[in-house]
This record gives C-alpha cells, sequence and structure tokens, in this order.
C-alpha cells in the first residue's frame, strides 16, 4: 500500500483538521507539563541544594554535590530507554494513552522520594532507593514532551502549529516556576527543620499530579491525524525500523538540536550550586527568585517567539535561539562571579527568560514537523531523549570541569558554548517545514511542492 497522501489544495482555508481540538490539546499539554515538570524540577533543585547533606557522605562536600548532581543525570541516561518503548506503543496505541500514563507514573515516582529514608538511618540504600525513583522520573519524562508534542501538532491547524505546539514547553516553564517558588520558602527554613523534614513537603505535594493529569487528559480526544493514519493504512507494528530506514537523517538532527537542553540544565542546577557555594556565596532564596522571574519571562517569551515561526520559519528562530544561548552564558556565569545581584537578576532573565525560549520554544514544531504521522512520536521521544541524556549529564561535568574549588565558570560557560554547536548545525541542514500542510510532514520534497502551489495560488 503506498504511504503518500493526497496534497492538500493550496487555496482550501487553514482551519484545524475535521474534529479537531487545538484549544483543549493545547491546554492539556499545558497543565499537564507544568503539574509533570514541577515534579522533574524540585528534584533539580533539591539536588542542588538538599541532597548532598541527607543521601550522601556531606564530610566532603565537593564530591556529595558531585555524586548528587549525577542523580539528577540518571534520569537523562534512563528517557533513551522509556523513548524506545514509549515511542513504539505511542505511535501503535495513540497519543492519549501514553500522556496519561506518563504523568501517573511522574506523581507517584516523585513522591516517593518524599518518603525516602536517608543516609543516617539506612546507609547506602538510601542513595540507591533515590537513583531507582529517579530512573522512574526519566522513563515517565521520556514520553511526556513527546506525546504531548504529537497530540497538539496533529491538533492545531496548518498555519498555527508552532504556536499551539509551544503550550507543552510554556507548561514546562510554568511546571519549573512553580517549583522554584515552592522552593523558595523551603530554603529559607532553618537548617534542621529544612533536612528533616522541610524538603519532602513539595515531592509529597505531588501526588496532586496523578489526580488532576488523569481528570485533565482522559476527556481529551485522539489525533484526527492518528486516527486517520489508523484507519487508512493502519499502524506500523514496528514504528522504529520505518524511522530508522526512511528518517535516520532527521533522527540524528533532532539528537544535535536536543543539546541545546543543556543551556537549562547548566542554568537551573550548576549555576545554582555555584553561585551559593562558598566561592560566590549568594542567598539560596535570591538565587531561587532569579530562576522564578526568568521562567516568568519565559512564559510570554515562548509563545512570542513560536508565533514568529509560523510567519519566518522554523529554523531562523531555533538558530538564533541556540547561537545566542551559547554566547549569553558566558555573559549570565560572568555576572554570578562578579557577586552582583542586581546583575545577576537582569542577565538571568535575558539568557533563560528570553534569548533560550527561543529555540526551546520552537523545537515542539521545528522536530516534530520533521516526522510523518505514523512515526512522529518515536521520532520525537528517540531523538530528544539521546540528546537529553546528554544535557542531563552536562551538569555533572559541569561540575568536574569547574575544578576542585567549583569556581571555575569560564570553562563551564565554554563547555556549553561547545554544545550549543551541534543545534546550530542540526537547524542549517534541516528544511523549512512551516508552511507544510500537517497531512504531507515527513514526505521528501514536500517543502517544495508546497511553496510552489503557494506562489501558483
Amino acid at each position: 500500500m503506498s504511504d503518500s497522501v493526497a496534497p492538500r489544495d493550496p487555496a482550501a482555508p487553514l482551519d484545524a483538521p475535521p474534529g479537531g481540538q487545538p484549544k483543549k490539546a493545547a491546554t492539556a499539554a499545558w497543565i499537564g507539563s507544568a503539574l509533570e515538570y514541577y515534579d522533574f524540577f524540585i528534584y533539580g533543585s533539591a539536588a542542588a541544594l538538599i541532597f548532598p547533606k541527607i543521601f550522601f557522605d556531606d564530610s566532603d562536600p565537593a564530591t556529595a554535590t558531585l555524586l548528587s548532581l549525577g542523580t539528577f543525570g540518571v534520569a537523562y541516561a534512563a528517557r533513551p530507554v522509556g523513548a524506545l518503548f514509549l515511542g513504539h506503543f505511542g505511535d501503535r496505541l495513540g497519543r492519549k494513552k501514553i500522556m496519561v500514563f506518563t504523568l501517573i507514573l511522574m506523581g507517584v515516582s516523585t513522591f516517593l522520594i518524599g518518603c525516602l529514608p536517608t543516609r543516617d538511618q539506612v546507609g547506602t540504600l538510601a542513595p540507591v532507593l533515590l537513583v531507582l525513583c529517579r530512573v522512574l522520573q526519566g522513563i515517565s519524562a521520556a514520553g511526556e514532551q513527546a506525546s504531548a508534542n504529537s497530540m497538539t501538532l496533529e491538533h492545531a491547524p496548518p498555519d498555527r502549529r508552532g504556536f499551539f505546539t509551544s503550550f507543552t514547553l510554556s507548561g514546562t516553564q510554568g511546571g519549573q516556576l512553580l517549583a522554584t517558588l515552592v522552593f523558595i520558602p523551603i530554603a529559607a527554613m532553618p537548617e534542621d527543620q529544612l533536612l528533616s523534614w522541610g524538603w519532602r513537603v513539595p515531592f509529597w505535594l505531588s501526588i496532586a499530579v496523578a489526580v488532576v493529569g488523569y481528570v485533565i487528559r482522559r476527556k481529551l480526544e485522539e489525533t484526527p491525524a492518528f486516527a486517520q493514519q489508523a484507519a487508512s493504512e493502519g499502524v506500523v507494528k514496528l514504528p522504529l525500523l520505518i524511522l530508522l530506514r526512511e528518517h535516520w537523517a532527521d533522527v540524528l538532527r533532532v539528537i544535535a538540536g536536543a543539546l541545546v537542553a543543556s543551556v537549562s540544565t547548566i542554568f537551573t542546577v550548576w549555576a545554582l550550586a555555584y553561585a551559593t557555594s562558598d566561592a560566590v556565596g549568594m542567598d539560596r532564596s535570591s538565587m531561587l527568585w532569579v530562576a522564578a522571574l526568568a521562567n516568568l519571562v519565559a512564559l510570554a517569551a515562548i509563545p512570542l517567539w513560536a508565533t514568529l515561526s509560523d510567519r519566518i520559519g522554523r529554523r531562523p528562530v531555533f538558530l538564533a535561539g541556540a547561537a545566542g544561548s551559547g554566547v549569553m552564558m558566558f555573559v549570565y556565569l560572568w555576572a554570578i562571579s562578579t557577586g552582583s545581584y542586581p546583575l545577576i537578576l537582569v542577565l538571568g532573565i535575558i539568557t533563560f527568560g528570553v534569548v533560550y525560549s527561543a529555540a526551546n520554544g520552537i523545537w515542539p514544531s521545528f522536530y516534530g514537523e520533521m516526522f510523518s504521522t505514523r512515526v512522529r512520536l518515536s521520532g520525537m521521544a528517540i531523538g530528544t531523549q539521546i540528546g537529553f541524556a546528554v544535557a542531563g549529564f552536562a551538569v555533572t561535568f559541569a561540575a568536574e570541569i569547574a575544578g576542585p574549588d567549583g569556581d571555575d565558570w569560564f570553562s563551564v560557560a565554554l563547555f556549553t558554548a561547545a554544545l550549543c554547536i551541534p543545534p546550530v548545525l542540526a537547524a542549517i541542514t534541516a528544511r523549512e517545514t512551516h508552511r507544510v500542510p500537517t497531512e504531507r510532514l515527513g514526505e521528501r520534497g514536500a517543502e517544495n511542492v508546497t511553496e510552489r502551489a503557494t506562489v501558483s495560488a
């Protein structure tokens, strides 16, 4: 049976696909991602500020911090494995089932972290249990964004795919903002209360994730594109084989592009640990406010960048965000080294809230439009999670690169900038797809056909 789809009439209105629910899908993606990444990012704050003291040997603070940040990266190592399974079932069973499953798994695993015994209570079993829960978080995150992005992209009107898919990343930033705001009063607690029970509260709150997420997502319809694919041609039995045979170059581009997430992990975790270390001596709550305000700005910047990409294309916006982030990390980490809080605040907002948002808000549509419906979730999940695995361990590498005193910020900035080069190359070599009809995404040459049809119309 032929894999081709009849070309769309360029004169037809670019409305939502028949049966599409773009607003409902975007809302479900936003709220679900916010709740899920609240769980994911409270771990990052705790790994930088709390876990070195309660799960590891605090007689050697530098080693304890290195090991704690290493557990942050463990989830990223688990994500490619989760992507293989969740991507496979997402392209076979549908986007909705994966969205519900990942949310419940994240809520349960995060709640369990809040229940774990500490090193003083059970010895080395404590960090082992911590790593196990972190692996479950990583498996959940592997399918969350890919399924939510596929859902919103396939429900969206063709000329607004960038805008609607950006809600998944806006939700991610919302979750990070919520996690930071929750940790600000926690971090301000007296040390004994913080280390005994205070740190557990944000993790316990995550039980609401499973309940709220299920209520929101269970009412969402499956995407028209997936339903049409299943009804007309049937689902692919082994999406991975089709993906590697027909889209291997795009998978490599997504892996390269996903390395830009290193900017987020360095900003969120390593920079926080560096700023609050003895080398700089910034207050914990003050630095958490930098992250909170940067994420607040990102909530506004992401849909604006995405809307711009619907007009001028994905490639230029993503390229500007990736290249600009590599440059701005030098400026931001330098600001931290000065100890000037106003400087840190302003440059943190510009770096993460504005510049990084250009790449961060565009990648859901940029990556998703590289693949056809039958392998879209697999392609996005596998490609992004391999790249994110590197980004997750970038924090551990940064801690090592920063030297025994943890204050070599220039080397860390240089390392982060180097990780922004592959995303730049991915954008340069990718096809421009923002004007390609949804049903023709993933077809070779579809962007050229669309351009000719638009001109002739």
